[in-house]
């Protein structure tokens, strides 16, 4: 008979399509090595549909959190009871805490993270920012850029009348927004060679380029980028300071 001392095993996970190179199970998996969290478990429960969803946190025993990632953080908010303050504001998810009785709730860690991560970076000058895409991870960015006092606007390939195409971007532009944010997936391992379409002769040292991708350490952007003088960053400590935060949440 086991141990009535034995700590329940708790586990933990990450939603995602395609998901095998995530930064999340290892970085999980050594959180819990080092601690000594010997209850503790990490999966990656890659789906096709997000209606698996579902399957996942019936089948699955001592679930107690989730991180979300592409395509999910937004098609999955219909599937959750309930969504905090600021991931309402934002449209998205990223992080779901789990009840005893299987009740979800979807928080958005990547705002804070990212904040966090850019903040060391910014000088006076810097007033104004692109955001390179339209998906979930760039909506988390917009309201990190919000709570810092930041304009910003986004750039995409097919804009809409509020947002700006990529031919559109010139000399005027770049000396009016002085921080590049790549919220796409171009330039992820393995596609190392794809990048966001700009002139990138036109960043200069006034610039900081964003990149929220962290595999390649250095995508094809931030290389362009900072060969023109640009100050740079890629998505690894924003990613890092995410996973933190989920961590608290899950232990509250």
């Amino acid at each position: 008979m086991k141990k009535k001392s034995l700590k329940k095993q708790r586990k933990f996970g990450l939603i995602g399509k395609n998901i095998s190179y995530s930064f999340s199970k290892k970085y999980f998996a050594e959180k819990f090595l080092h601690n000594h969290f010997h209850n503790c478990e990490y999966e990656n429960y890659d789906i096709q549909n997000v209606k698996e969803l579902t399957n996942v946190i019936k089948n699955t025993k001592g679930l107690v959190g989730l991180n979300v990632t592409i395509p999910y953080k937004e098609t999955i908010l219909p599937f959750l009871d309930k969504v905090s303050k600021n991931a309402k504001k934002i449209g998205a998810v990223n992080c779901i805490s789990i009840t005893k009785n299987k009740k979800l709730k979807g928080y958005n860690t990547d705002f804070y993270g990212f904040k966090k991560a850019l903040k060391p970076l910014l000088k006076n000058h810097h007033k104004k920012a692109l955001i390179l895409g339209t998906g979930g991870a760039s909506k988390a960015v917009a309201y990190a850029l919000k709570k810092l006092n930041i304009e910003f606007d986004f750039v995409s390939r097919d804009p809409s009348e509020y947002e700006i195409g990529y031919k559109e971007i010139n000399a005027d532009i770049f000396n009016e927004y002085q921080i590049v944010i790549n919220t796409t997936p171009l330039g992820t391992f393995p596609n190392i060679a794809e990048l966001p379409k700009l002139d990138y002769s036109l960043f200069t040292p006034k610039h900081i380029a964003f990149d929220l991708v962290y595999n390649p350490e250095e995508t094809a952007f931030l290389k362009k980028a900072r060969k023109a003088g640009a100050v740079t960053k890629n998505g690894h400590e924003m990613l890092i300071f995410q996973a933190e935060k989920a961590w608290l949440i899950w232990n509250k």
